[in-house]
């Protein structure tokens, strides 16, 4: 799979709403899946079925 940036637009409760800077697709994932610094409004970039801040 290729490489993903998202961006956190809602978080609900364990699980945080991302969207996909491509193409505007809504993700449901679980927190416990993403960086500990995540946020609403955190760009997130996805690969190698990991997560990381984008700065």
């Amino acid at each position: 799979m290729e490489p993903k940036n998202y961006k956190v637009i809602r978080i609900d409760g364990d699980y945080a709403v991302l969207i996909n800077e491509s193409n505007s697709e809504e993700l449901l994932v679980a927190r416990a899946l993403l960086p500990e610094e995540t946020d609403e409004g955190t760009r997130l970039h996805w690969e190698a079925l990991e997560y990381t801040v984008i700065e």
